[in-house]
């Protein structure tokens, strides 16, 4: 997707619709299959993180059309997806067919599994959504089991502080409103920056250890495929990765 910044545009209010997936829901998915960005950097190195997925009971957080899904269940896993968009979920059905549980959820709110229910929990792309992790990181620790693991992507905190003119305080949680131009139509986006520290802090008082903090490259296949996007994309961040593990009750 082209990014385009006008923070100023009266179209890009933070009340007015931003993020509407429903609305833009085919166009997007559509391109996330073979985007440089989505299918030859977030989901590789993504999946990286996962490692050997076999017989694991893994949540997939914000699953969308359900790219992510397909590869962790075609793997091995035992996959259950949720997301807000009605449009995006009838997309991963399309995809998943009977075999993923898919759940309509609002991530802010209370999740609908059991304590301990998954291995892995995994958040792609999504987090930068939310102003508030706390809510959010609590409930996911509940879900996963003692030891489990959430691996999250977001966008990189340099992404934003550099995008914007002028630069907004490093150290706050800021908002910050853009275009994305998807299949030839503009749709608004809204997203929440933090700080690093204020990632991990987050992640510390939900109960979580933090195990890998990664900045990948993309996949050198995507070399020939895009090879001026390739090359910008080497050389600056984009997006952030973690790994963090469930802490045992009362113990971090």
């Amino acid at each position: 997707m082209e990014r385009l910044s006008d923070p100023a545009d009266p179209d890009l209010d933070p009340e007015n619709a931003a993020n509407d997936y429903d609305g833009f829901g085919e166009a997007y998915a559509a391109e996330n299959e073979t985007s440089l960005v989505n299918a030859h950097y977030e989901r590789p190195a993504m999946l990286a993180l996962a490692g050997d997925v076999s017989g694991r009971r893994i949540l997939d957080a914000g699953c969308g059309a359900g790219p992510l899904a397909a590869a962790l269940r075609d793997r091995g896993a035992v996959v259950t997806g949720l997301d807000v968009s009605a449009a995006m979920l009838a997309l991963a059905g399309r995809r998943l067919g009977d075999g993923v549980a898919l759940h309509r959820v609002d991530l802010r709110d209370r999740l609908p599994f059991a304590d301990g229910e998954f291995d892995d929990v995994i958040a792609s792309l999504v987090l930068h959504y939310l102003e508030d992790w706390g809510p959010t990181l609590a409930e996911l620790r509940r879900v996963l089991r003692p030891g489990g693991r959430l691996l999250v992507s977001v966008d990189h905190p340099f992404v934003a502080y550099t995008f914007q003119e002028s630069r907004p305080d490093y150290f706050a949680t800021t908002d910050y409103a853009f275009e994305w131009v998807i299949g030839g139509r503009s749709a608004p986006m809204r997203f929440w920056r933090k700080p690093l520290h204020a990632m991990t802090d987050a992640f510390t008082a939900a109960g979580f250890r933090l195990s890998a903090i990664a900045e990948p490259q993309p996949a050198p296949a995507a070399r020939e495929l895009f090879p001026e996007a390739f090359r910008d994309l080497s050389r600056s961040p984009t997006f952030l990765f973690f790994v963090v593990e469930a802490g045992h009750t009362g113990r971090l």
